[in-house]
C-alpha cells in the first residue's frame, strides 16, 4: 500500500472541496479510533465528502495509487471496523445525513447512511411506522454502520436483525463504479443477492451511499416486566421455556447483577430494586395492538418464571418507568468499560444452550483469574461478555488472552453458536474465523473480497486477512 502523495491530496481538496479534508493532529486523533480496545491507529487524510459522485472520484484515485481506504460511520463500533490500521484515506460519512423519502404508501423510508437510528426511528414513528432493530448506541450510530454490521438490538427476537428490513443499496465500489444492488420490492428472486451480501460485509465491499429499508406499521401498546433472579443460570433457562410456551416477546434482555449496579450507579438510578442474593435480571417486553391479549401473554409469562424461581414481577406503570429500565440496559455497556471490563465478546447461540455458554464463561474466568460481567440479548441468545483482567486490558496483540478466548470460541462452536451475533468481526476478531470456518468457506470469502476489490484497498485487513 502507498501513501497519500501532496499531489493526491490536492486532488482530493478538489473533488470534496478543501473545507472537507482534514489532516490536523486533533483530526488524526479523533478518526484514528472507534469504542475498540482504546486501540489507535493514526490514518493520513480525512475526508468528508456529500455525495456519491465525490465518493466514486475519491476511491477511483485510491484504487489507481494503491492507497488504503477506510469508510468511517460514528465510530461507536467494537471490533475495530473503522480504525484504519493502515494508514491512507478515512472517508467519513458524517454529512451524509439526510432522510430522503418517508413512502407512506409502500411502507418504505429511503435515507443517507449518516442519518442516526434512533432520528431514524422518530421520523418514521410520526408517520404511524416502525423500524425496529435498535442497537444500543442507536442515540449515536449510524444507519450506515448498522447496515455494516447487520445490527441487532433488543427487538430481533421478534422483529429481527437489520438484513430482515433492507430492501435495496445505493453502493460506489472500489474502482469508483457506483451501483443499486437491488429493486425497491419485497419479494425478488432476481439474480445473486447483492444486497444481503454487503449487509454485514462491515465496509469491506463497497461504500453505501443510499438505502431503502421496509417499514411495518408501529405496534399500538407495549408491556414491560422485570423479573429477579437468585441464580444467573434460573434465569437463563428460562429464557427458552417462554418460548416453549408459545410466547414470543418483543425483547427478552439478561443482565447479570454486576451490570444493573454498574449502570444503575452511573445513572444514579433506583429504578431496579438491588434486593439480597439477587444474581441476575430479565428485562421482557410484549407489544402489539391488543391490550387483552398482551395483559394475557405477560400472565403466561409470570407462570413460566415461577417454575424457575423468579423473586416477585415488577411491571413498568408507565413510559416513564419503562425509559427508566431501558436507560439502564443500554447503559451497561458503558458502565462496565468504566469499571474496567475493557475487553468485550459478543457471542451468540441457540437460546436453550444459554445456561451451559455462562456457566462455561464464568468457569473461564476462574480458571484463568479474570471477573467476568454478562448482559445481552437472551431472548435471541446473543450474550455480550465483558472481561475484567487484573493486567490484560486488550484483546488485540495478546497471546494469553488470545488463548482464554480460542477456549471460548471453541466452546461457543460446540454449543451451536458464533462468535458474533451483532458486532462484527473487523480488526480484532479474524484470528479467530478458523475456529468456525475451514479453508474452504474462508477461500470463498476471500474470493467474494477479490472479485469487489482486487487492489485490496477498502478496508483491507478486516474479517480476515486477504489472499489475492
Amino acid at each position: 500500500m502507498n501513501a497519500i502523495t501532496p499531489q493526491i491530496l490536492e486532488q482530493f481538496r478538489l473533488i470534496v472541496g478543501a473545507a472537507y479534508v482534514f489532516t490536523d493532529a486533533d483530526s488524526i486523533e479523533k478518526y484514528g479510533k472507534d469504542e475498540t480496545e482504546q486501540l489507535h491507529y493514526a490514518p493520513q487524510v480525512i475526508v468528508k465528502p456529500r455525495q456519491a459522485s465525490e465518493i466514486a472520484q475519491l476511491l477511483k484515485i485510491c484504487n489507481e495509487h494503491l492507497i488504503p481506504v477506510t469508510p468511517r460511520g460514528a465510530g461507536t463500533g467494537l471490533t475495530g471496523g473503522a480504525l484504519p490500521h493502515l494508514g491512507g484515506l478515512v472517508i467519513s460519512m458524517e454529512r451524509f445525513n439526510t432522510i430522503l423519502e418517508i413512502d407512506e404508501r409502500n411502507l418504505q423510508v429511503t435515507t443517507e447512511p449518516g442519518v442516526i437510528t434512533e432520528m431514524l426511528q422518530d421520523a418514521v414513528k410520526e408517520k404511524g411506522l416502525f423500524y425496529p432493530p435498535d442497537p444500543a448506541s442507536k442515540g449515536s450510530c449510524f444507519i450506515g454502520g448498522n447496515i455494516s454490521e447487520n445490527s441487532g438490538g433488543p427487538k430481533a427476537v421478534k422483529y429481527g436483525v437489520v438484513k430482515d428490513y433492507v430492501l435495496n443499496l445505493e453502493v460506489v465500489l472500489p474502482n469508483g463504479e457506483i451501483i443499486w444492488t437491488g429493486s425497491n420490492v419485497l419479494k425478488n428472486a432476481t439474480g445473486y443477492n447483492i444486497t444481503q451480501l454487503i449487509v454485514g460485509s462491515e465496509g469491506t465491499l463497497g461504500i453505501v451511499t443510499k438505502i431503502v429499508l421496509r417499514l411495518i406499521p408501529h405496534p399500538k401498546f407495549d408491556l414491560l416486566m422485570l423479573a429477579p433472579f437468585n441464580s444467573l443460570e434460573k434465569a437463563s433457562e428460562a429464557v427458552s421455556a417462554i418460548f416453549r410456551a408459545g410466547i414470543t416477546p418483543s425483547a427478552m434482555e439478561l443482565m447479570e447483577i454486576d451490570a444493573i449496579t454498574l449502570a444503575s450507579k452511573i445513572l444514579d438510578s433506583t429504578a431496579i430494586p438491588l434486593t439480597e442474593n439477587l444474581a441476575a435480571h430479565l428485562i421482557i417486553e410484549v407489544d402489539g395492538n391488543n391490550m387483552d391479549v398482551l395483559m394475557s401473554e405477560m400472565e403466561a409469562i409470570s407462570e413460566v418464571l415461577s417454575q424457575f424461581d423468579a423473586g416477585e414481577l415488577f411491571f413498568a406503570d408507565d413510559a416513564q418507568q419503562k425509559n427508566e429500565l431501558w436507560k439502564i440496559r443500554r447503559k451497561a455497556n458503558e458502565a462496565a468499560v468504566m469499571a474496567g471490563y475493557t475487553i468485550e465478546e459478543d457471542t451468540v447461540v441457540p437460546r436453550a444452550e444459554l445456561p451451559k455458554l455462562i456457566k462455561g464463561v464464568k468457569e473461564l474466568g476462574a480458571q484463568n483469574g479474570f471477573k467476568v460481567v454478562c448482559y445481552g440479548h437472551a431472548g435471541d441468545g446473543n450474550l455480550h461478555i465483558r472481561i475484567n483482567h487484573p493486567t490484560i486490558k486488550k484483546s488485540y496483540g495478546s497471546d494469553e488472552m488470545n488463548t482464554i478466548l480460542k477456549k471460548l470460541f471453541e466452546l461457543v462452536k460446540e454449543l451451536g453458536g458464533t462468535i458474533s451475533g451483532e458486532h462484527g468481526i473487523g480488526l480484532i476478531q479474524k484470528s479467530y474465523m478458523p475456529v468456525l470456518f475451514n479453508e474452504v468457506s474462508l477461500e470463498l470469502m476471500r474470493g467474494i473480497k477479490n472479485t469487489f476489490d482486487p487492489n485490496h484497498i477498502l478496508n483491507s485487513g478486516k474479517i480476515f486477512d486477504y489472499k489475492k
